[in-house]
């Protein structure tokens, strides 16, 4: 936006005020208009749209606290794009502290000795917009490639709610949920929506191995262990300025845990092997599908970084709760797959959907995602009908029961070959000693 293009608007009942201010920012490029009263300035606003007004405390017929009010109010005039810089007189500064209260921005004192202090105070105005702006522009494009929220949130619009209020925080958000349910999808939309420039950077926890997780966190410097043949940055520092999506944070190892939870209290690290202290500038997503209360009362999970981490969760709930949205859920990520996959889908028989609806999806959204594909392959005249739908829930049943059973048997296999060493079956099988630990439990192995 160009300043021509920027409007403000000044009000105050001194003419010789309002056309010294006005000389002022027309001198600097901005589109000026002028009101004597804010009855006069109310009027002036609906069809002159104001981005900034410079608004007087003290008029006749209406107050600057009084306009500022009933402007808010008022759902025919575009408060949400208009921002108040209030003119307070000596001895009035406790009513420039209640306009402030009321969202204004600044404040200028009058009479006016230094026409600095007002070209500073509407260019912050001026380059916030364009900030605002952009971000509105970077929010579209992070949006580009994630299906419609509506149907992300269909029958979760309280999720939606709580995701829309704290994304434009820095808050750390903790979302909970089973598997397949949609936690890293939607860790996305916190990110898209946030208004942050930065990358959306993810890591699974359960995917990395234990020694090797505080490297892949905070990075580290040449020569600090064997093999360290050159720098390396961290996810920390990769997210920078962007969000730093933790996934199965309830895998992270003891050690590497509480590395964490001191970045996550003092808002600094370094790299191993470095003595640079780096600030932290990306916002912490993190998932899990276990029960961190009941993890912190068994003593699995430090119970320190769970509060660091619960400062504002969000439960997804399973899809079998949302069994009336499947239908839509169906059609959109037909939709989606047939294009990746490059098979047209013309339609889904509502007697398919009927079966799918009547499934219980103990995958949750990711099944759902893996039997819609399914289905498109093999459909043969562009419609999804009901046996190809009851084909897909058999192999979905079928394909559990047969992933369960092969992880048992891996694991089992790898305990066996160690002597019944858990960190060294661990180390084999390459996931981390806690994961290992709770699928022994889940099998019931010994």
């Amino acid at each position: 936006m160009g300043r021509d293009n920027y409007r403000v608007l000044v009000v105050d009942d001194d003419n010789s005020i309002r056309l010294l201010l006005m000389r002022i920012l027309e001198g600097e490029g901005y589109t000026v208009r002028t009101a004597s009263n804010g009855r006069e300035a109310m009027s002036l606003c609906e069809a002159y749209r104001p981005h900034l007004i410079l608004l007087d405390l003290k008029m006749p017929q209406m107050d600057g606290i009084t306009f500022i009010e009933e402007f808010y109010m008022d759902g025919e005039l575009p408060q949400h794009d208009t921002d108040f810089i209030v003119l307070t007189a000596f001895g009035t500064l406790d009513t420039a502290v209640a306009a402030m209260r009321l969202g204004a921005l600044d404040y200028i004192s009058k009479p006016l000795h230094d026409p600095d202090v007002l070209r500073l105070a509407v260019k912050k105005a001026y380059d916030r917009r364009g900030l605002l702006i952009e971000n509105e522009a970077l929010k579209g494009e992070q949006l580009k490639g994630l299906p419609p929220l509506d149907v992300i949130f269909a029958g979760m619009e309280d999720v939606l709610e709580k995701v829309t209020a704290a994304a434009p925080t820095t808050a750390t958000v903790l979302l909970t949920g089973e598997t397949g349910t949609g936690k890293t999808l939607i860790a996305r939309v916190v990110h898209a929506i946030s208004g942050r420039c930065g990358p959306f950077i993810d890591l699974n926890c359960a995917a990395i191995p234990e020694n090797l997780m505080e490297s892949e966190l905070f990075g580290y410097e040449r020569g600090a262990f064997t093999g360290a043949a050159a720098s390396k940055r961290g996810k920390f520092e990769l997210a920078a300025g962007g969000t730093l999506f933790l996934d199965e944070v309830a895998e992270m190892a003891p050690g590497v845990s509480a590395k964490f939870l001191k970045v996550l209290e003092g808002g600094a690290f370094e790299r191993l092997g470095g003595t640079v202290t780096q600030k932290v500038d990306a916002r912490i997503v993190c998932a899990t599908n276990r029960d961190l209360q009941r993890e912190v009362a068994e003593g699995r999970f430090r119970h320190d970084l769970y509060y660091r981490l619960n400062v504002f969760p969000i439960d997804i709930p399973p899809l079998r709760s949302r069994a009336r949205h499947i239908g839509q859920l169906c059609r959109t990520l037909a939709a989606s797959i047939s294009k990746r996959i490059g098979k047209n889908i013309r339609d889904i028989s509502p007697l398919a959907i009927e079966k799918m609806t009547s499934y219980n999806w103990p995958g949750n959204v990711r099944e759902l995602q893996n039997a819609i594909e399914r289905s498109i392959i093999m459909s043969k005249d562009g419609t999804i009908d009901p046996s190809e739908a009851i084909l897909v829930q058999q192999h979905a049943a079928a394909d559990t029961l047969n992933l369960n059973e092969i992880e048992r048997r891996t694991i089992e296999d790898a305990l066996r070959r160690t002597g019944g060493g858990r960190a060294e079956a661990a180390e084999a099988l390459g996931i981390s000693l806690r994961t290992l630990q709770y699928k022994i439990k889940e099998y019931g192995l010994k």
